[in-house]
């Protein structure tokens, strides 16, 4: 009987094909919204973040985004613009001075205790920051064999700490510029 031979034939080539294909990773992006963003100001150009999202995802296999942000009420839009785009936002209640100026609403704790709830979700981390505070969940994420980059925004102003790392897992933002810059449409 020819079609127990045929089905044979059919089941071993899609074993074959199987065997071929990649296993989709699942890494998640831990990101300093505010080390990133005023670095990047530093060197004089601007993130376009739905490039940089875009971005994540295709180098790095960032199924999940997290930007960590002061919350102010007055940048709804931004928020919106920025869920919209596949961030998922965690806030920090901003405080404001005597004056009524705000002080920075420091993300870094709401940034490592997000990456040590999601450990057993994703496969490797890329944290995103210039900043010597996350020394500890790198070096941690390093040693557990779940970091899979350091995403620094710029090469010339990191912390000291951060360059105790293996170059293999750093990489700088400032050299993907013509990848991940807002770029102005030029009118018709």
């Amino acid at each position: 009987m020819k079609f127990p031979r045929f089905f044979a034939n059919i089941w071993a080539g899609l074993k074959r094909l199987n065997k071929g294909m990649k296993k989709q990773e699942n890494n998640f992006a831990f990101i300093d919204s505010q080390n990133l963003i005023m670095a990047i100001k530093e060197l004089g150009w601007i993130l376009d973040t739905n490039r940089f999202r875009i971005y994540l995802r295709e180098k790095y296999s960032v199924t999940k985004a997290y930007l960590f942000i002061g919350f102010m009420e007055e940048h709804q839009s931004l928020y919106k613009s920025l869920q919209e785009k596949g961030y998922i936002l965690i806030f920090r209640p901003t405080l404001k001075d005597k004056n009524g100026k705000i002080r920075k609403g420091n993300c870094d704790t709401e940034l490592v205790l997000q990456a040590m709830i999601d450990e057993d979700q994703y496969d490797k981390a890329v944290i995103i920051t210039g900043d010597g505070d996350f020394y500890c969940l790198v070096n941690y994420l390093i040693q557990e064999r779940k970091l899979f980059k350091l995403l620094i925004p710029n090469e010339d102003k990191y912390s000291a700490l951060l360059k105790k790392f293996p170059s293999g897992f750093i990489t700088f933002l400032s050299n993907q510029r013509n990848k991940v810059e807002y770029k102005r449409k030029e009118p018709l």
